[in-house]
């Protein structure tokens, strides 16, 4: 199964897992990213790689100026509580100080910028709404976005809708999110893995005061996720990466046996003593075994249709799967009916039951089988004709997205309007 593993053993920040996933490119891949994050149409936003190197090893940092100016982080001393400041939101009214969060990507300067933006998540939504890039990597980033902005919500005390963002953290941030969607797009793999998260240790100073390490906006996001602090003074997970390591792993742990194809290291700028980045590996993980199901089949040839399809509802609204029927020829050319329930392997013995209770046959095949699977989620699509139920799959390179057929036909009675109209009108709303 195509896997990545990220290597979380110095934390997670939006712009040190975009220099290690930069790194899985082909060049030519590669240099197609690059030109596509310099035209995002972020206002003064500049993407740049650099070759970098910690503790002798290689690898890479990309930079994110905004005017020509980059976030740089302090050295942080406990002892006199000289923590870089943090906080990157604030809500409607209330003063805020410049600062970001990690060494190596939204760190903070000593002196306050101040200035007359503060972007609204409804700003941001409007930004990112207008970027060129895929509809998936826009439905991720502003995802993730979601993510931060409860955590800040939830951190300060108040509503979402009320929460501002410091305007030059805000574009860093931006490019740094939509950098890991659009990655996470290219090299499309079927599984995102990862390790526990190292958080780092130590306090940070926000606008209210000093704070401990994880800040709280991290702390809620690392909710359900493996982390510890360790013996690294500093913060080494940001609201940031919690919140795109939420988004896209689907499973923390120890490296499953695995074959690497290529793997990626991504450089911050702080000296800890150790290795300051993220390693990423892509290439195919020995995963879970696949679920297995249960394929239930009968020949039929003297029963009528009616009582075939009696027989078909009967194990349906018993919780099959699926039930379908084959055409099919049986001894002395006679046709017959291969009538096939498919089910869960706990299902399998009361499924074969209804099956010799409502069909003629005088016994019942069964055969495992495995199935590979994409992720399935109910939502509803807002479309001109109204809101319309509708499935999301996705998984193995796959985000696809289909009208629900009841609410799809009702739509199209109601507008006088061909069926196929309100799918594709679906699909077209879902991808803005």
């Amino acid at each position: 199964m195509r896997t990545i593993y990220l290597e979380c053993a110095m934390g997670a920040a939006g712009d040190m897992l975009m220099s290690a996933l930069s790194e899985l490119l082909d060049p030519a891949a590669r240099q197609e990213f690059f030109e596509t994050m310099n035209h995002l149409g972020l206002p003064g936003v500049q993407v740049t790689r650099r070759d970098a190197e910690s503790c002798g090893i290689r690898g890479t940092r990309v930079e994110v100026t905004v005017h020509g100016q980059e976030e740089h982080s302090e050295d942080v001393d406990l002892h006199t509580h000289a923590a870089h400041t943090h906080d990157h939101t604030h809500c409607h009214g209330e003063e805020h100080v410049h600062g970001h969060m990690h060494p190596g990507e939204e760190a903070a300067h000593s002196h306050h910028h101040h200035h007359h933006a503060s972007p609204s998540p409804a700003d941001i939504r409007a930004m990112v709404e207008k970027m060129n890039v895929p509809a998936p990597v826009r439905q991720d980033v502003l995802a993730v976005y979601d993510l931060i902005a409860q955590a800040e919500a939830h951190a300060h005390g108040c509503p979402v809708e009320q929460i501002h963002f410091h305007e030059v953290g805000t574009m860093d941030a931006v490019a740094d999110i939509t950098g890991v969607c659009l990655l996470m797009h290219m090299l499309a793999p079927q599984q995102v893995l990862a390790s526990p998260v190292h958080a780092g240790s130590g306090h940070v100073r926000c606008a209210h005061g000093v704070l401990p390490v994880p800040a709280p906006a991290t702390a809620w996001l690392l909710q359900g996720i493996p982390w510890y602090g360790g013996s690294v003074q500093g913060e080494l997970c940001t609201p940031t990466g919690a919140a795109l390591l939420k988004h896209f792993v689907t499973r923390f742990g120890p490296m499953p046996p695995f074959c690497a194809e290529k793997i990626g290291y991504g450089m911050g700028t702080k000296d800890f003593g150790v290795a300051n980045c993220v390693r990423v590996y892509l290439g195919q993980a020995e995963g879970e075994p696949l679920p297995q199901i249960a394929q239930l089949c009968c020949n039929l040839d003297d029963m009528t249709g009616e009582a075939i399809g009696f027989c078909t509802q009967v194990l349906l609204d018993a919780g099959a799967l699926d039930v379908f029927s084959t055409p099919i020829q049986m001894k002395k050319n006679r046709p017959a009916v291969l009538l096939t329930c498919l089910c869960r392997m706990d299902q399998a013995d009361e499924m074969a039951g209804l099956l010799l209770r409502h069909t003629t046959t005088l016994g019942v095949r069964r055969t495992l089988c495995e199935r590979y699977m994409l992720e399935r989620e109910a939502i509803t699509v807002d479309t001109e004709y109204g809101p319309v139920r509708a499935k999301r799959a996705r998984g193995w390179g796959v985000d696809r997205i289909k009208a629900e057929y009841d609410d799809a036909a009702r739509v199209a009675r109601q507008k006088g309007v061909p069926l196929r109209q309100v799918q594709q009108e679906v699909e077209k709303s879902a991808a803005k």
